[in-house]
């Protein structure tokens, strides 16, 4: 460590976003960079600690004082080389990772601690930038073959492993391209499409093959896929979100929030959509229902299309600001979340129950909703919703469901599988990530319901190690 102390005399400094008036213009990523001086200087605050909890914090179990110690003293490929050996995409991480680990520094006791989601960022960055990345081909190749089913972080990852493993690994999309919700889910002024490209062609360079436009189940049957390969991972995401069946839901200009996200994407992306299935905020006042980080993607993507203004609204309370007793330090902390998003132009509202959409015709032109409150069961300490009866509409032209997902689609790929599924409706697998069919595994949101990207990277990971157990047991 170049300088155990930096952690006094140095502040916290992080790179900040692009001024509104600018960003909200354009799709671009909205975060900046720090320059490679001030960079070092951020990772030289890392203390090293006897006990890291940023490591343990950590899905990935990334080594945060090795790298960020590497980082310090200008070794980008050492850095990175540390990096990723717990984490295949830190350049996604980087990017839209929570930042477990930051929640845990020791230094966020006072709200100062190091930036390690920014420094990951800007190792991935300047190994590329530099020339510091090249094709890995294992020397040692098996004649097993194993598909991977989804091409979400959980697949790629299992993917990348297992490749490098020396294995014959192709990965089945049925979008027409690799990424899965980073590709199609999470806005490009979060994560640049060409981020996920810059990944792709390096592993098609290494030798994994990917077959787009295809769904298992439909284009392709599953039992071709068991009798062709000796392994597979089903990888397939959440991908069922959860609806919210009330009066007037049939109504037109009410969509399900990754109808819009996606559909934005492949615009971004070039592809063109006609009038009648544009999905479009613009001139609109739009309301989003569901209070969490997909919630916040659709405000951004709204103020960027053109709302004429932006509500979210959500059924729990209004979490504390700063500091909640209920989930201390080294706890993730659930405080008040504001987003460069949010800051864009969006109001937000808590403790509001949705009662019915109300139409103008065809159209929705508003939304009833009713004012709750949780309270306490002494006895089972369960908390109760309790609607108080206090009714009011919100304008809206434009309705955005965003209240998570609750499992995977079971038609197709899951159901010809005829695999076990969890008492959620998760395919449900072992300590080893398998599954009730022999040589069939299951990784990332598909088998434990949605999560975070860096936990499905984590979840493709021993997916792959484990699948490596079996053939070689085999």
């Amino acid at each position: 460590m170049g300088n155990p102390k930096a952690f006094l005399s140095i502040k916290r400094k992080e790179a900040g976003y692009r001024p509104i008036n600018d960003r909200i213009k354009d799709f671009g990523e909205v975060e900046q960079t720090l320059n490679p001086e001030d960079r070092r200087l951020q990772a030289s605050r890392c203390m090293e600690c006897g006990v890291p909890f940023c490591h343990w914090s950590c899905p990935t179990g990334s080594k945060q004082p090795e790298w960020q110690d590497r980082l310090f003293k200008n070794d980008i490929k050492g850095a990175y080389e540390i990096l990723t050996q717990t984490n295949e995409f830190p350049e996604f991480t980087g990017r839209i990772c929570p930042a477990l680990c930051e929640k845990s520094c020791v230094l966020n006791k006072t709200h100062e601690a190091v930036t390690i989601r920014e420094n990951e960022a800007a190792i991935v960055e300047r190994a590329f930038l530099e020339g510091l990345i090249s094709p890995f081909v294992s020397k040692v190749r098996h004649d097993k073959k194993i598909a991977i089913i989804g091409s979400g972080p959980a697949g790629l990852a299992c993917a990348n492993r297992l490749n490098h493993a020396g294995y014959d690994v192709t990965v089945f999309e049925k979008d027409e391209a690799a990424g899965g919700l980073l590709r199609f889910g999470i806005p490009d002024f979060k994560l640049n499409k060409s981020v996920i490209d810059r990944r792709i062609d390096l592993m098609e360079k290494e030798g994994v093959k990917f077959v787009y436009n295809t769904t298992v189940g439909k284009d392709i049957s599953t039992g071709e896929i068991l009798e062709k390969y000796d392994a597979v991972c089903v990888a397939i995401g959440s991908g069922v979100p959860r609806d919210l069946n009330v009066e007037g839901r049939e109504l037109k200009g009410i969509h399900f929030a990754l109808e819009l996200l996606k559909q934005q994407n492949r615009v971004v992306a070039g592809k063109e959509f006609d009038n009648e299935s544009r999905i479009t905020a613009k001139g609109k006042n739009v309301l989003v229902i569901g209070g969490g980080d997909t919630g916040s993607d659709c405000v951004g993507t709204a103020n960027r299309q053109g709302a004429l203004s932006v509500t979210q609204i959500e059924i729990m309370p209004k979490p504390p600001v700063d500091e909640n007793p209920a989930t201390p330090w080294p706890y993730w902390p659930v405080v008040l979340k504001t987003s460069s998003s949010h800051e864009e132009g969006c109001e937000r509202r808590w403790l509001l129950d949705t009662k019915k959409f109300i139409g103008n015709g065809d159209n929705v032109a508003a939304v009833e909703v009713e004012e709750v409150e949780w309270q306490k069961d002494e006895k089972t300490g369960k908390m109760n919703l309790l609607h108080t009866g206090r009714i009011s509409t919100i304008k809206a032209e434009l309705v955005l469901l965003a209240m998570g997902f609750t499992n995977p689609v079971y038609d197709g790929l899951i159901k010809e599988l005829n695999v076990e599924l969890d008492c959620r409706k998760n395919v449900k697998v072992d300590g080893n990530q398998s599954t009730s069919v022999d040589k069939v595994f299951a990784a990332g949101d598909a088998s434990t319901g949605a999560s975070l990207v860096v936990r499905c990277i984590a979840s493709g990971q021993k997916t792959a190690q484990e699948i490596d157990k079996y053939l070689k047991n085999k």
